[in-house]
């Protein structure tokens, strides 16, 4: 099975470049990698080619990650962000293992944090295990790792470009609801970032997504920005 990895970008200079060197290291290697980026003003673009990444032009998360596989050719999508890690170099063989085995159209992986802080483990455990108790009928997927089959990418119409928060939520469920099959694979977890935890704050970040879970189960999905947003090394959207 080929993969596409899509990873929508903006000024990602600094992490991209671990990401593609950690992923040129995978043992399975039937994949492409697509950057679509942002109109990036560092040198993203530039490191990405010489990588041997496609480069496209993207957008904010949803639509980039659409503009990312409308260039893919392979049958499996591998949704990623920049400042993501696999923890080994057995990682995506063991993800497309998995996603075959289960037989499942859309999946995520569990999430473990670059951190030493305690507390940053044990909210991402936490998180995993919530993930895993609900997703027969609330899917959760990070866009740090998001897998759905090319097919039904297109068939659902890929990321909905008017959600621009939680659009990632947004997208499994969506999928779940015309009857997809979504679960956490059981794979090691990935490794994210805590920048923006770093940033905005544990608590901040704690109280935007549980608003966010209760404000989509009672309004639905969100049409206008609820907070400040910065993408990768960008100034913020407002």
């Amino acid at each position: 099975m080929k993969v596409s990895i899509v990873i929508p970008t903006k000024n990602e200079e600094v992490l991209l470049p671990r990401l593609l060197a950690a992923l040129q290291q995978q043992t399975y290697q039937d994949f492409e990698v697509i950057v679509a980026d942002a109109w990036s003003t560092d040198r993203t673009r530039e490191l990405a080619a010489s990588m041997g990444a496609k480069v496209v032009d993207g957008g904010m998360p949803g639509p980039g990650r659409n503009r990312g596989a409308e260039h893919a050719t392979g049958d499996l999508l591998f949704f990623m962000d920049a400042d993501a890690l696999p923890p080994h170099d057995a990682f995506l063989g063991d993800v497309v293992h998995s996603f075959q085995e289960l037989g499942v159209q859309l999946a995520t992986c569990p999430l473990k944090p670059l951190s030493d802080k305690a507390g940053d483990h044990f909210g991402h455990d936490v998180y995993n295990r919530y993930v895993r108790l609900t997703e027969r009928v609330l899917p959760h997927a990070p866009g740090s790792c998001i897998l759905a089959l090319r097919s039904v990418h297109e068939a659902i119409g890929g990321f909905d470009e008017h959600v621009v928060f939680a659009e990632d939520m947004e997208y499994v469920q969506r999928a779940h609801k015309q009857g997809y099959r979504f679960k956490m694979l059981p794979t090691q977890p990935i490794y994210v970032s805590v920048r923006r935890l770093d940033k905005d704050g544990r608590l901040a970040i704690a109280a935007k997504y549980i608003y966010g879970e209760i404000y989509m189960l009672a309004k639905g999905p969100f049409k206008n920005m609820p907070y400040e947003y910065v993408m990768g090394g960008d100034e913020p959207q407002k």
